[in-house]
């Protein structure tokens, strides 16, 4: 398998690039994926100045832990799909500070989600004005080098990989791929989780790990803190259908514990969760570049 990453939100809130940074690696992770979310906070980053993205350059050079990812879920607030053009608008701003921010900082692959539209409703005028703008946002971004990859999300707009296919036809660039999370695909029951990453499998450059609650008629489902073990993704099956393609791309781990009252401690328990599964679906075998502190943390 390839590098093992940690989502940035499990980290802990308030700290240093360099402190955040040193954590992770002492964590015995390989890089950092980044958020921009749909927060002011967090969005404010696409404005950061030349010399606070140095700050962050200089953080990543000296603890040799690189950002390889961005989740950019700003979109949610501003998506590509609005019925509103200034919306619209903002959207495809979001998108040109995040690739010129992701060229700054060395990140390699910017994660979109999948959304047409989140807080309107969706028709087919949404569809047709998400598929607009992001043939705009991938040629934005081929330009520069920097892969677009859309996740599976917790919205039927793209609920599976077979969904993003379809999208995939209309916009045939290398510069476009799918993001699979494994708890979102397990979620909707509809989907034949190894079939999906099987049929896709081409196509995908990073795949988020997290546990689900499934969607049924009477539940939602439950997208977000699931406790690992406690949803209703089979981890090992997909780590054994992961290793049959010979899968070794990116995988991140996925939490929101960076307001918990131990998110240090949380994170050893899911990675030691994740790497425990991953050695059952005899999927460890090509592990590579990992320091000792890794074992020592698990």
């Amino acid at each position: 398998m390839g590098l093992l990453g940690i989502y940035e939100k499990a980290l802990p809130k308030g700290i240093s690039w360099y402190e955040r940074l040193i954590l992770a690696k002492d964590l015995g992770f390989d890089f950092v994926e980044i958020s921009v979310d749909e927060t002011d906070d967090r969005l404010s980053r696409l404005d950061w100045t030349k010399e606070q993205r140095q700050e962050v350059r200089q953080a990543i050079f000296e603890t040799q832990m690189p950002i390889l990812s961005m989740c950019l879920s700003g979109h949610r607030r501003f998506p590509f799909g609005s019925h509103e053009e200034n919306i619209r608008q903002e959207a495809m701003v979001i998108m040109d500070k995040a690739i010129q921010l992701a060229l700054d900082l060395g990140i390699r692959s910017i994660q979109l989600a999948g959304y047409d539209v989140y807080y309107e409703e969706k028709d087919v005028t949404t569809r047709a004005y998400f598929l607009e703008n992001l043939q705009r946002a991938v040629s934005m971004a081929s330009a520069k080098g920097i892969v677009l990859s859309i996740e599976i999300m917790d919205d039927p707009f793209i609920s599976s990989i077979t969904k993003f296919l379809k999208i995939k036809e209309q916009i045939p660039s290398p510069y476009l791929q799918v993001y699979p999370d494994l708890g979102n695909l397990s979620a909707w029951g509809e989907n034949d989780v190894a079939y999906e990453l099987e049929k896709g499998f081409s196509h995908i450059n990073q795949i988020h790990l997290k546990d689900t609650l499934a969607v049924t008629k009477d539940f939602a489902g439950k997208f977000k803190e699931v406790p690992f073990g406690e949803g209703c993704v089979d981890f090992v099956g997909c780590f054994k259908t992961l290793k049959q393609l010979r899968y070794n791309g990116p995988l991140v781990i996925e939490m929101w514990s960076e307001t918990s009252n131990n998110p240090v401690q949380e994170i050893k328990e899911a990675k030691s969760f994740i790497l425990g599964k991953m050695q059952e679906a005899n999927y460890l075998e090509q592990r590579t570049n990992h320091s000792t502190n890794e074992r020592a943390c698990v």
